[in-house]
């Protein structure tokens, strides 16, 4: 499959270009950014052709795909180009910021027949895989509350620099839609939607510490149509975090720091904390989208992962700003379809 790399905005860009590169199925044919002097300079990297006008790298016939790593203001008329034209997508998190664009993408993706990809790398990941088998098995017995944390210290300032180690463009409103709950925060919302089920309402607080316009410092309470109650928490101001996953239930509790798992169940033959064996990881998001253009592998990350993360993102957002709980319908219009 030949792709088009449009953009080197998103700090993951590199790590995407480099798993293209290492992937057989991939060839890197073009390079287009709408910083023209960081495209040309990535391209000369990379030893491929820097193309100014997206349009021509869109209407170029030997493009089979693309990789999308814009600012995320930018995804919606990217991706629906792209799709326009024809040409497959994989796009870095979040797919677009209200979830009426994510219907709004996908319609022209469907559209036009052509197979989108976000990248929610956990959802592929062993310790993941595990969390889900104990809760859809019952050893948990009724979920009663989820917490998750994934958190690090990017706007945490350097002795040398006085700034912290992410870019400063991570810190635009317009461009970005927010700060550290709509990009490290996603990773805790994919995962939560996945375990808790359908989502009734949100509560959130997004707090700047550091003086940024936009959050570095979040933590989102989702209340479940089961009645459970989860926790999200991320931020850019936390030095040393472990990420953890915490499930609690009427028989059983399991605990994941760093991807190292305990469980305690009265469904398991003893009564002391076990530590589990994980089932081997999925194909990463990549992988899958290179299956599902090739051979039509249906992949694991589905259509509502990818809206129903910016739909608690949406809702999170207007929690914080009017100060209330928010019913996730008021934000899509109708029942959220969160698994």
């Amino acid at each position: 499959m030949n792709v088009a790399l449009l953009s080197k905005w998103h700090v993951h860009a590199v790590d995407y270009a480099r798993e293209a590169l290492d992937n057989d199925s991939i060839t890197i044919q073009q390079i287009w950014d709408e910083e023209a002097l960081r495209g040309r300079k990535w391209a000369q990297e990379l030893g491929v052709p820097f193309e100014e006008n997206i349009e021509n790298v869109l209407s170029n016939p030997d493009i089979d795909g693309v990789i999308v790593t814009t600012p995320t203001n930018m995804h919606k008329d990217v991706i629906i180009a792209a799709a326009t034209h024809g040409k497959h997508i994989f796009s870095e998190k979040v797919l677009a910021l209200t979830a009426a664009d994510c219907e709004e993408i996908f319609a022209a993706v469907e559209k036009n027949s052509v197979h989108l990809m976000l990248s929610l790398p956990r959802l592929t990941e062993s310790f993941y895989l595990y969390a889900q088998d104990v809760v859809d098995r019952g050893l948990l017995g009724t979920v009663t509350n989820i917490r998750c944390r994934v958190a690090h210290n990017g706007a945490v300032p350097l002795e040398e620099t006085g700034k912290g180690w992410l870019p400063e463009h991570f810190f635009d409103q317009e461009a970005c839609g927010g700060g550290a709950l709509i990009d490290l925060g996603a990773h805790p919302i994919y995962l939560t939607n996945r375990l808790g089920g359908k989502v009734k309402s949100v509560s959130a607080s997004l707090s700047t510490l550091q003086n940024h316009v936009v959050d570095d410092n979040a933590v989102v309470m989702v209340e479940y149509e089961s009645g459970a109650i989860g926790f999200i928490e991320t931020g850019f101001l936390s030095y040393g975090s472990p990420q953890q996953l915490e499930i609690y239930g009427t028989e059983g509790t399991l605990l994941i720091e760093d991807r190292v798992a305990r469980i305690k169940s009265k469904h398991l033959q003893s009564e002391d904390w076990v530590s589990p064996e994980y089932p081997n990881p999925l194909p990463s998001a990549m992988e899958q989208w290179v299956a599902v253009v090739e051979k039509g592998v249906k992949p694991v990350i589905t259509k509502e992962d990818i809206i129903n993360l910016t739909l608690i993102n949406e809702a999170a957002a207007l929690s914080h700003d009017e100060g209330r709980r928010v019913m996730v319908s008021e934000v899509a219009g109708a029942e959220p379809k969160l698994r």
